[in-house]
């Protein structure tokens, strides 16, 4: 006997799987390429009025860098146009991801091309302008500059080969934080697991002083099941000395001296790592940071260049900036591509999916987990179990996954 997901609730739901502050990547994408495209005209003008062809060139250069841009930029707003579309049946969350795997298929074709111009310079030295080749030079880094502060916005978007938290908490520190109000001040009680083993951390405000001998934790699970943590001294903050058992849902009594203050956990997983990062904000970063770098090795050569007559510095200055747009290209070809390949996204998310699924004895059958856009994903579960529950028991159980926008569950009964 098999129970599928029904009802109206399960057949009429939203496909839009995009990354949250889309429209904001969205916008400063666009502002990025009209700086690039100023510069270029800029600067392909100039160098056609006073007879530059180095300026004519690396505003032609430019122009290959803001198109790269634009493959992000188009990749944002179709998303977004057709992001209720019924014709794409997981919604267009994935095509930031597929703009991201092509802009690093492009970034490696640059890599080559910089490294064989180079090392052909190795043998066939060509003379070097340096009154016009250095400034063009910072003038290049200071637009990279420029369009990376636009881009990133002070914000990380993992361009480099980050990986994700030991955990799968947006906030890396902890579940919750809750403060307590008590007639001595504010108390703050959080679980702490940010590489570690959680545990409850008890915080007072500065000037008040907890002990560890007049204060404690219980816990009230949805079962019934209660446990009492004792607390040590860790200096500045009161830490309980045994773990917090999975999952982190349920209501602590904290008893400071004589008085208890009821505080409740309800655990949310979030997907992490290369489930929730954006891509295509990723693939435009590394377009940037990548010319930017170049153009930083690029200085340093012709610096030295100049000054000591090792015209052979800037081939090689080429060389191991090739070698750095290679390593960055195929760790985005990596990652976009199990994407695209709906490769597991969060092995933790799953493992997570079925201990939450087994823990009252029923088996998980079979699980598919994959990702629809940046921080959502798709999961088709099959649970076996002889207890009589249905797919609406399964899905209320998985309800605090808030990463999981897309839910399919089936239901087969043991003999």
């Amino acid at each position: 006997m098999t129970d599928n997901q029904s009802g109206a609730a399960a057949a009429f739901h939203s496909h839009v799987f995009l990354g949250e502050g889309h429209e904001k990547s969205e916008r400063k994408t666009w502002a990025v390429i009209w700086l690039c495209g100023a510069m270029m005209v800029a600067e392909i003008i100039g160098g056609l009025l006073f007879g530059s062809i180095a300026l004519v060139a690396d505003g032609l250069h430019m122009s290959t860098h803001a198109g790269a841009l634009l493959l992000a930029a188009l990749a944002y707003t179709y998303a977004r146009k057709h992001a209720d579309n019924p014709a794409f049946t997981f919604g267009t969350g994935k095509l930031g991801d597929l703009a991201g795997f092509t802009s690093a298929i492009v970034l490696a074709m640059i890599a080559l091309l910089i490294g064989y111009e180079s090392v052909s310079r190795i043998f066939d030295p060509v003379p070097i302008h340096f009154a016009e080749a250095i400034p063009i030079a910072c003038l290049g880094l200071a637009v990279n500059i420029a369009s990376a502060w636009l881009l990133s916005g002070g914000e990380h978007h993992g361009h480099s080969h980050g990986h994700g938290h030991g955990h799968a908490h947006e906030d890396g520190d902890h579940d919750e934080s809750h403060e307590i109000a008590t007639a001595a001040g504010t108390v703050t009680l959080e679980v702490f697991e940010d590489g570690v083993p959680p545990r409850f951390r008890l915080r007072a405000e500065i000037g008040r002083v907890l002990t560890a001998q007049t204060s404690s934790v219980e816990t009230v699970r949805p079962d019934g099941a209660r446990q009492v943590f004792a607390m040590k001294d860790e200096g500045g903050y009161l830490e309980s000395i045994d773990e917090i058992p999975e999952p982190h849902a349920f209501t602590a009594t904290v008893r400071i001296g004589e008085q208890n203050y009821p505080v409740v956990f309800e655990e949310h997983e979030h997907a992490h790592g290369s489930a929730s990062r954006d891509n295509n904000m990723r693939a435009a970063v590394v377009h940037v940071i990548a010319d930017a770098a170049v153009s930083v090795l690029v200085i340093v050569g012709l610096l030295l260049a100049r000054a000591f007559g090792w015209l052979w510095m800037d081939p090689l200055a080429g060389i191991i900036g090739a070698f750095v747009i290679a390593s960055w290209s195929y760790g985005l070809i990596r990652d976009t591509g199990a994407i695209l390949l709906d490769m597991n996204p969060d092995a933790s998310m799953a493992n997570k999916l079925r201990e939450a699924v087994e823990t009252e004895g029923d088996t998980l059958a079979d699980l598919h987990l994959w990702r629809l856009g940046p921080g959502h994903l798709g999961a088709i579960i099959s649970v076996v179990t002889s207890q009589g529950h249905d797919a609406g028991y399964y899905r209320t159980r998985l309800a605090r996954f808030k990463s999981l926008s897309h839910l399919t569950v089936e239901v087969a009964r043991r003999p």
